[in-house]
């Protein structure tokens, strides 16, 4: 029997566990419950795969991401893992041989979609579950069982009546990647764990660098990201459907490999879309939040929130799609008050259709401290670690926020002027929103200032010696403040508050952090992890790569993951033993690949 250092190296091609995961294995081994909180790219799949070959029995997995399942099951069974899913993605034919497979103790791992756990949907084949020898259930995506997480899915409420159905009760193992204290105690309730190993390995991932913009031209801010990033893989999210049509428009138009995601497309749509980003006929994934959900794409380099989600979990766990290998990955959130706007009214909007869920004033507070994090100065690292019980250093040096350099600028006059601004129009009987505003303070004169006679406002042109994006900050400040306020509907116009006569009568002083001012001609350095740059090595191992998935019909990461193709270019194994050190390489995939791997090696060596 091998043990669990051997299936790590063996069948995986990994030197040692990562943090926790030795723990975890140990735990599911001795026959305990399990509750594990790990970031993504922790490789908590591990954590439940090699107790699975371990262990006597049957494992199944209840996942809700069919792009997961068939991703994994492809990458064990390149690893000749004995392994198959059960999900609505199945021709009837399909099920029925899989079916037979699983009823003939075919398979050591069976992922299942929670939809399927009812004695219905195994109708035709009753004596299954009661002879079937399951060793062990994992609940993927745990979080989903809990009314206070941020993705409830009423069919995970099967999972604790299907493990009670079973002949004998095999250990429970659930996995999250995001989870408060209130949805940890809801986990374990909804899936009665009993006397389980807790264990949150820590939500940091180093190799993420985090970054908030409050771009006047979100369009003109993206493209020049993209062309920064270019050829590399990534993904934008955006709020609604609509933004996803337009944004993927305007960026295919433009000349970039993206295409879309959301459910408003048809399912063979959206399998034909995330198939070409998948396998790297596209190189950007435009999306809603209906995206990405267990997609294991490893190469993902950047992550790019068009609009801002309705909270930390969400953005977190969205974020956490960049750099699963390990390798440096950018994680950038657009931010404008508009955004906070839109997610209250689809906060409202779903509570009215679900006949007020009761969670209407949770998820605005939860809404509060992701708009907190858009406007904060501090670290934002420390900000998203905090959010999840963690003491983090005030300084990581590796976000925006660290980056810059913020004073404390006292912005009393500013303030008074553009409250004064929003009066005044108010006196004509108008409503503007900030576009105007500030084209109305800086003096502007084109052709809607002018035809309106908004020049003739004793406001007009007050603040022509500020930028577009300095008064822009300030309003976003005195918004979140509550001086000022934003009217409802599609297109808000900035409205006084309760508190704006504080700032005009009363003369309250006023201070904000801005960041400082970069003296003329200096040039500012950035943090950004930059991702591995294509040396010509690389460039080859990945071509070879994409040549061996083609033939296998597989994405390339399957094959090997970014980081192993780099760790290929700095150590430059030329052997089997060599490439047997090579993380990600297991005695299955060195017998596969490396001779292709190693001859491409010793071809670049000699022309060098």
């Amino acid at each position: 029997m091998p043990g669990k250092h051997s299936v790590l190296k063996n069948v995986f091609g990994y030197e040692h566990f990562r943090r926790g995961q030795e723990d975890i294995i140990d735990s599911i081994l001795s026959g305990r419950d399990i509750l594990a909180v790990m970031p993504t790219g922790a490789g908590k799949s591990l954590c439940y795969q090699i107790p699975a070959l371990l262990l006597d029995g049957i494992t199944i997995i209840v996942s809700p991401l069919i792009s997961l399942m068939k991703d994994q099951v492809q990458a064990l069974q390149d690893n000749n893992v004995a392994a198959a899913f059960i999900n609505s993605s199945l021709s009837a034919d399909e099920y029925t041989q899989t079916m037979r497979g699983a009823r003939n103790k075919a398979y050591k791992i069976i992922y299942i979609a929670p939809e399927r756990l009812s004695q219905s949907a195994f109708a035709d084949f009753p004596d299954w579950l009661a002879t079937s020898p399951i060793s062990l259930v994992v609940i993927d995506e745990a979080h989903c069982v809990s009314h206070w997480g941020h993705d409830f899915r009423p069919s995970y409420m099967r999972v604790t009546p299907f493990i009670d159905a079973l002949p004998k009760r095999p250990v429970v193992a659930a996995f999250t990647a995001t989870a408060t204290e209130r949805v940890k105690t809801d986990i374990q309730n909804a899936l009665a764990l009993q006397n389980p190993f807790l264990i949150t390995t820590g939500f940091d991932r180093p190799n993420l660098y985090f970054s908030v913009e409050k771009p006047e031209n979100k369009m003109r801010s993206l493209k020049k990201h993209l062309a920064r990033l270019k050829n590399k893989s990534g993904i934008i999210y955006c709020s609604t459907r609509r933004h996803v049509e337009d944004v993927c428009d305007t960026l295919a138009d433009s000349g970039f490999s993206a295409t879309r995601y959301h459910a408003g497309l048809t399912p063979d749509e959206r399998r034909l879309n995330q198939d070409d980003f998948i396998y790297d006929r596209k190189t950007i994934m435009v999306a809603t939040n209906a995206f990405g959900m267990g997609i294991n794409k490893s190469n993902v380099s950047f992550v790019i929130h068009h609009n801002m989600p309705k909270n930390i979990e969400s953005y977190y766990q969205e974020a956490g799609r960049a750099g699963r290998d390990g390798s440096g990955a950018e994680c950038i959130l657009f931010y404008n008050y508009e955004d906070v706007k839109t997610n209250e009214f689809l906060i409202e909007k779903s509570a009215e259709e679900n006949g007020g869920t009761g969670l209407t004033a949770y998820n605005l507070e939860l809404l509060k401290q992701i708009t907190f994090y858009a406007t904060s100065t501090d670290c934002l690292r420390g900000r998203l670690l905090s959010y999840f019980g963690e003491t983090p250093s005030n300084y990581c040096g590796a976000c925006s926020n660290c980056d810059a350099q913020f004073e404390n600028v006292d912005i009393t006059l500013a303030a008074q002027k553009i409250i004064s601004c929003v009066y005044r129009l108010k006196q004509r009987g108008k409503r503007f929103g900030k576009t105007i505003i500030i084209q109305i303070l800086r003096g502007s004169k084109n052709a809607k200032i002018m035809n309106a006679n908004l020049n003739d406002l004793s406001v007009w042109g007050i603040m022509k010696d500020s930028s577009e994006h300095e008064i822009r900050d300030i309003i976003d400040f005195l918004v979140s403040k509550e001086y000022l306020a934003l009217s409802e509907g599609e297109f808000p116009a900035l409205i006084e508050s309760g508190k704006s006569g504080e700032i005009i009568f009363d003369k309250k002083p006023l201070e904000m952090m801005l960041p400082k001012k970069e003296p003329a001609g200096a040039s500012k350095t950035s943090g950004k992890i930059d991702p591995v740059q294509d040396g010509e090595l690389l460039l080859r191992l990945k071509t070879l790569r994409t040549e061996l998935a083609a033939s296998a019909r597989t994405p390339a990461y399957i094959i090997f993951s970014d980081a192993s193709l780099n760790a290929m270019c700095r150590r430059l194994p030329q052997t089997q033993a060599e490439f047997l050190e090579i993380p990600g390489v297991g005695a299955v995939k060195a017998e596969k690949y490396c001779a292709s791997f190693t001859r491409v090696i010793r071809e670049y060596m000699t022309e060098a």
